[in-house]
């Protein structure tokens, strides 16, 4: 990884730039005009790692569900303070770094033949265009990425984003299971060109954007079920096939967390987020959270309620080594998270009880991840109890949001399930927000109708 942001800047200045070909001896060799599916691959899965996944989107999420607290005066981001340009960089990332360069991957990809490297592609660009909708609702898709031939793209509906999420996906399956032309290796950070690895990530991904849909308008909770049911069959089978990013843990070239939660950032884990581990026991504690650095207890900051000065920042915990350490994987897409959504979906489907031992199976999982012993998880399986009707749903929504730790995806879960159940921070400058603003710089570029949506305002698919 050492050249990954020289290729970062060779890709974003080849799909930016071009020069116009009037005779072959003004070709200039040192300024490429194309470059092949690897130089773009490598550097866009890094950014979907470090940006897309843990960029100011996962800080501003984790605010709103209570997971982070930020040491400075409110009203901040985490008493739900926003301006339509705080989210310039997160819009531009997701449509000019990740979508268009992998657009045009998939492209070159299928006009060359390179059938692994455009399912690649398409499940990529399926997974960024799913984290653009959910946070903004309608947004530019099927007349975007067209240059200079449209600067203002319409935008589609986010039902119709949705449709193009799983065909996209379709797609992505169908080149994988063609197996032509090259294949990658050492440009995949993710699988390293496994493409049944692939192959399992497309499923689980269908099935998630399945069960995002069981309370949107015309959809019903059992089809999406089966739905999801269907895909996850062919979906992740075990921890090996988890989504990951491997960082070397160098100068510059560290896990995300460690420097999201570097002590000049002032962000520290909340209370809610700490003192629920100690309530329910939780054997992860000590492997999730890091104890204060002065104190060596483990203790949430609470939000909107600033410390004064660096000693008593250090008073407060950090993520745990496991999740935070410069060297640590970055989980992008969990195979635990696959457990969950079929617990979720059977119990939709057959009830409480049969949802049981998957839930259950999800639990054991993260806990073997993290290297939690039988004992210990046995000891906690048996304090949380089953199953029933009334509490069924909760429970698989609060173990999942555990296992998928700050994951984005768990802003999703809230908005359509209720759960983990948060209310307003105090000095809240207006309920929950339930989706970003649109960017200052799309609104001054590309005026639509719905970019005067409010924090407050739902997305289409949000009925709770």
């Amino acid at each position: 990884m050492k050249n990954t942001f020289l290729i970062l800047l060779i890709m974003t200045l080849f799909t930016v730039s071009g020069c116009k070909k009037f005779i072959d001896v003004n070709d200039n060799p040192n300024v490429p005009t194309d470059v092949n599916e690897a130089l773009i691959l490598s550097p866009v899965e890094l950014d979907i790692s470090h940006s897309v996944s843990a960029g100011f989107d996962f800080a501003i999420v984790n605010h709103w569900m209570q997971n982070i607290s930020l040491n400075q005066p409110v009203p901040n981001t985490g008493t739900y303070q926003l301006f339509n340009s705080d989210v310039d960089g997160d819009w531009s990332n997701l449509y000019t770094t990740c979508m268009n360069n992998l657009i045009a991957l998939t492209k070159r990809a299928e006009a060359g033949s390179n059938t692994k490297y455009a399912g690649i592609s398409q499940i990529l660009t399926a997974f960024s265009l799913g984290v653009a909708t959910d946070l903004w609702g309608d947004v530019p898709y099927s007349n975007a990425f067209q240059g200079s031939a449209n600067f203002k793209p319409s935008y589609d509906k986010q039902e119709d984003v949705y449709k193009s999420i799983q065909s996209l996906l379709d797609k992505a399956l169908a080149n994988i299971a063609a197996n032509k032309g090259k294949a990658p290796g050492s440009d995949d950070f993710y699988y390293g060109g496994d493409m049944n690895q692939w192959k399992k990530l497309a499923y689980t991904l269908k099935a998630r954007f399945y069960m995002h849909l069981t309370k949107a308008p015309g959809y019903t909770a059992t089809a999406q079920a089966d739905l999801a049911l269907a895909a996850l069959q062919n979906g992740m089978q075990t921890n090996d096939d988890d989504m990951k990013f491997a960082y070397p843990g160098s100068a510059g070239q560290e896990n995300p967390l460690y420097g999201t939660f570097h002590p000049v950032s002032t962000l520290m884990l909340s209370d809610k987020l700490v003192d629920g581990f100690k309530t329910r026991n939780d054997p992860r504690l000590s492997i999730m959270v890091a104890p204060a650095q002065t104190t060596g207890l483990y203790t949430g900051l609470p939000i909107g309620t600033p410390t004064s000065g660096s000693y008593q920042l250090e008073s407060y915990s950090r993520p745990g080594a496991f999740y935070r350490d410069p060297a640590a994987f970055f989980y992008v897409v969990n195979y635990t998270e696959a457990l969950f959504l079929k617990a979720e979906a059977t119990l939709i489907k057959s009830g409480f009880a049969a949802a049981q031992p998957i839930y259950q199976d999800a639990i054991k999982a993260h806990m073997s991840k993290l290297g939690v012993s039988t004992a210990n998880t046995n000891t906690y399986l048996s304090a949380r109890g089953t199953l029933t009707n009334s509490n069924a749903l909760q429970l698989i929504i609060e173990e999942k949001t555990i296992a998928n730790y700050l994951s984005i995806e768990n802003f999703n879960d809230w908005r359509r399930t209720g759960f983990p159940a948060i209310t307003k921070v105090a000095a809240a400058l207006s309920e929950i927000p339930r989706r970003f603003l649109y960017p200052q710089a799309e609104i001054i570029a590309n005026p639509q109708a719905v970019q005067s949506a409010k924090l407050t305002d739902r997305v289409w698919w949000d009925k709770l």
